[in-house]
């Protein structure tokens, strides 16, 4: 799964993690996309919740 982020009027990031972007993660949207990137998994929302469903679909996949 590829996790992306941006502010509001930029475009689409791969997230490098918290301590490489500027500013801090409440500043960003999120969303996840399945591998090859043709499918929205979480649409656009906060950290939290985009990582809240993550967990979710890795703990599902592996049960």
């Amino acid at each position: 799964m590829v996790l992306q982020y941006r502010k509001k009027g930029e475009r689409w990031k791969k997230y490098p993690g918290k301590e490489k972007i500027a500013g801090d993660v409440k500043d960003y949207n999120f969303r996840l996309l399945n591998e090859v990137q043709t499918k929205i998994l979480v649409e656009e929302g906060p950290y939290d919740k985009v990582m809240k469903r993550f967990r979710q679909i890795e703990f599902f996949k592996h049960h």
